[in-house]
């Protein structure tokens, strides 16, 4: 996009109460994101000069990336409705000397911008939090042009995969699933991703699926310290105690999650749903 749009003030429709928060733990792993490990299934669709709006940026880390790949003549919006999230995005900028991308906090639903006047409209983990997950992609497919594509990822926490077994993590993902569905999310979203598009009205041009892996001493502990980080710390701590959480279970949680990253057979297997779609008819 040339000129940075005008964002109003967002609303409470498209996030219910996102349950990771923005603790400096949780953006320090979403800026570990890249296109090539978080978006790889869209890249070969990014042409250089194209318009390219990516909601949910997060910290910025895949926005920058897809800015690269578009070159000097595209333009590239990321929106966030978290300030602190595009602080990050606007600090990571300056320190890869991007002076073109745009980084605007807004909701993805009341977007001041032009309809149709987008190539690429992107969002990775956003569905996952949003009230109306359908209603987003209808709002997607209106930022994007004709000819243009709509391309959404999520993980799926239901078929998260892990060895070895303990007890603690199983805990974990039960108390996240409810969580998230306490405030209006789905944590399951990545195997939904083809049926929300279907029923936004997108045509359906790619359906698929791909993982992070962590299956190295130095990925195991470092992804078993982040989890126990934002299991104590990040608003998950929060929401978690006024659920009726004790401090000491969520202790009990992030040693669980440290004990797991430093086993040497320590493996952890976190799956996505992918979906490329274009504005018309459900396909």
């Amino acid at each position: 996009m040339g000129v940075a749009p005008s964002v109003g003030v967002m609303a409470t429709r498209s996030a219910g109460t996102y349950v990771h928060g923005h603790h400096a733990s949780v953006l320090a792993s979403h800026g570990t994101r890249t296109a090539e490990n978080s978006c790889g299934y869209v890249l070969d669709r990014l042409r250089p000069g194209q318009r390219v709006l990516d909601l949910g940026c997060g910290p910025g880390s895949i926005t920058l990336d897809l800015a690269g790949r578009v070159g000097p003549d595209g333009r590239v919006t990321g929106v966030d409705a978290a300030e602190p999230a595009i602080a990050a995005s606007r600090e990571a900028a300056d320190r890869r000397g991007d002076r073109v991308t745009a980084f605007v906090v807004g909701d993805l639903f009341s977007l001041d911008i032009e309809p149709a006047s987008f190539d690429v409209v992107h969002a990775h983990q956003v569905l996952q939090h949003v009230l109306d997950p359908v209603g987003a992609l209808r709002a997607m497919g209106r930022y994007c042009r004709p000819g243009g594509i709509v391309a959404v990822r999520d993980a799926d926490y239901g078929a998260m995969a892990w060895y070895p077994e303990v007890d603690e993590l199983a805990r974990w993902r039960e108390l996240y699933r409810s969580l998230a569905r306490s405030t209006g999310g789905e944590p399951d979203a990545g195997r939904r991703l083809r049926a929300w598009v279907r029923e936004a009205g997108l045509t359906v041009e790619f359906a698929g699926s791909s993982s992070w892996t962590y299956a190295t001493a130095e990925s195991t502990a470092w992804w078993g310290r982040s989890q126990a980080d934002r299991v104590l710390n990040s608003s998950f701590a929060d929401r978690a105690e006024a659920h009726g959480v004790t401090r000491a279970e969520l202790e009990r949680i992030a040693d669980g999650w440290r004990r797991w990253g430093d086993d040497p057979d320590a493996w952890f297997f976190l799956p996505h749903g992918e979906v490329i779609a274009r504005p018309g008819g459900a396909g």
